[in-house]
């Protein structure tokens, strides 16, 4: 044991459990906790200017490293400005640990005079100190109140581990000023063995552990006899590092493979299996899947109507979560992470070779898909442009806008993790490829948001500056918020009504904060801009003007 402030056991517990960086905004309450990062070598603290971008990057980087990042921020105010990003973390089943102080005990829902008008029993085990109430019980997993700085190391332990265990998500730490500056006599927990994050294990590691689990072998007949098998991807295959097991598993089967928007790049687009998102929009695919006699859905909350299964289709799901499983009816249910399960799937299915061979279908289906005349421009020459310039491996995380969206269908991804979406939250892009590059800093970083967007976090050039994090951010500006603009002009008789906006110079914005500014007004230039800026490595801005663009997508 050590005599030490609660605060700095706390960054010592946190630097011990494998968590490396930490966003916050310092404010009264967490001096004790911020003095703690002060000379410690392998644990960052990094500043930020809102609190609502803190909880946004610690969501990229748990998305796509291997580690688990934390954010310190103010209670009350402060914990209400974060909870947009945790929520976003909580639908994107990202691990992240949120620290902060106690709530105003005028809050609703909390105690009041000793009493508490609403008991919200503990996540995890029901029992302790948990009958307290925070902005953002509803987007954690799992929750704690630390009162005595004695506990402090294995209430972080707890709250790591829960965070990247079975379903990854959000947990909460509430601890106060007075337990943050007491100086006691605290045993510090050993370091834990570095692990990956988000799952129980990696792919490789479950083969005979996944052959046991329910429902394998009778899954493993289905497709082991199907004619026209497909696979449904979902995030939980990212999560659980699985793109390996389940590439493996396609080729087998010679199954087609489509993911979910988010999932792209969990089964690379080059591979001959790959249709792509799962677009059953797009007619000829909805056909295509329409005539699979066997479909697996893996790690994704994509119900059948998500490819408009049909009658006679036999469906298999494997889901790490049992609700979900009741929740979406399968002839075959299998409650396990991603990984294990597609490995127990090929172990029971053994060696051999399909029954069939898609490849020359997909390839034509995909031929007609990507062709002229399924295109929009600019948004394609603008689309294939950044692609040209990005390594296999770079991220790219889109927004809520016109170019985001044309990507779901037309971006292609070859590398897991590869592509990163907001789930609906205007401008989040921005602060989730930060913290993206935090995680991964010798992987390409882009962010590809409207002008609407990037006015939501854009002074977060300040940390890109401060902290040199060569996040490359392409802002595409028509003015407006161009989508909701077309909805206007087409569902509503031209009613124009909120959606005009007044905009900065982006490339002087940029160059403001001492973050390199460019302006390409063309898709060349665009290559151009694009490349440089990937090249020096340094953060940039690169404003492409547009016009009004076609809503399609």
């Amino acid at each position: 044991m050590s005599k030490m402030m609660g605060g700095h056991a706390l960054v010592r517990s946190l630097e011990n459990e494998g968590v490396h960086h930490v966003f916050g905004v310092p404010g009264a309450g967490q001096y004790e906790a911020i003095d703690g990062f002060y000379g410690r070598e392998h644990i960052s603290y990094i500043s930020c200017r809102s609190e609502q971008p803190t909880t946004y990057m610690c969501d990229g980087y748990g998305r796509v490293g291997d580690r688990i990042a934390a954010a310190i921020v103010l209670p009350g105010e402060g914990l209400f400005n974060a909870s947009t990003g945790i929520a976003t973390a909580f639908k994107c089943s990202s691990p992240i640990v949120v620290i902060s102080g106690p709530q105003d005990t005028k809050l609703p829902g909390n105690p009041v005079d000793g009493r508490d008008p609403v008991d919200i029993r503990d996540p995890v085990d029901g029992g302790g100190d948990t009958n307290w109430r925070t902005p953002i019980d509803w987007v954690c997993k799992w929750k704690r109140r630390v009162r005595k700085a004695t506990d402090i190391p294995q209430v972080v332990r707890e709250a790591v581990a829960a965070a990247g265990s079975g379903q990854p998500r959000p947990v909460f730490i509430e601890i106060d000023t007075p337990t943050l500056a007491a100086v006691e006599e605290i045993g510090l927990l050993a370091p834990t063995v570095d692990a990956p994050n988000g799952g129980p294990a990696s792919a490789h590691d479950v083969a005979g552990e996944g052959a046991a689990l329910a429902g394998i072998d009778g899954a493993s007949r289905a497709l082991a006899d199907a004619r026209r098998p497909l696979i449904m991807v979902g995030t939980g295959v990212l999560r659980s590092g699985a793109s390996a097991v389940l590439t493996q598993l396609a080729e087998r089967l010679g199954a087609a493979v489509v993911t979910s928007n988010a999932a792209k790049g969990a089964f690379s687009d080059r591979h001959p299996l790959s249709v792509g998102f799962a677009n059953v929009g797009y007619p000829p695919l909805a056909d295509f899947a329409g005539q699979a006699d066997v479909v697996l859905f893996v790690g994704t909350s994509s119900g059948a109507a998500a490819l408009k299964v049909s009658e006679g289709q036999t469906v298999l799901r494997i889901d790490i979560e049992q609700g979900r499983l009741d929740d979406e009816p399968s002839e075959i249910g299998i409650c396990a992470d991603a990984g294990t399960a597609l490995a127990g799937l090929v172990d029971a299915i053994g060696p051999g070779a399909p029954r069939n061979d898609l490849n020359a279908e997909i390839a034509s289906l995909l031929e007609h898909r990507y062709g002229d005349a399924e295109q929009l421009e600019p948004q394609r020459s603008y689309t294939e442009a950044m692609r040209r310039v990005l390594a296999d491996d770079a991220i790219f995380v889109h927004d809520m806008t016109q170019l985001g969206y044309y990507s779901r269908n037309y971006y292609p991804v070859y590398a897991a993790d590869g592509y990163q979406v907001p789930k609906g939250n205007l401008g989040a892009s921005f602060p989730i490829a930060i913290g993206a590059k935090v995680a991964q800093p010798n992987r390409s970083v882009v962010a590809v948001i409207g002008d609407g967007g990037f006015l939501y976090h854009c002074q977060e050039l300040a940390t890109l500056k401060l902290y040199d994090i060569a996040v490359v951010t392409v802002v595409f500006t028509d003015d407006a918020y161009g989508n909701v603009m077309r909805s206007q002009q087409d569902d509503f008789d031209n009613h124009v009504l909120g959606v005009r906006l007044t905009n900065p110079d982006f490339v002087a914005l940029a160059e403001s904060f001492g973050v390199h500014g460019a302006r390409a007004t063309d898709p060349a230039a665009l290559e151009r801009e694009l490349a440089s800026a990937v090249e020096s490595n340094q953060p940039a801005v690169i404003e492409v003007p547009v016009a009004e663009m076609e809503r399609r997508y």
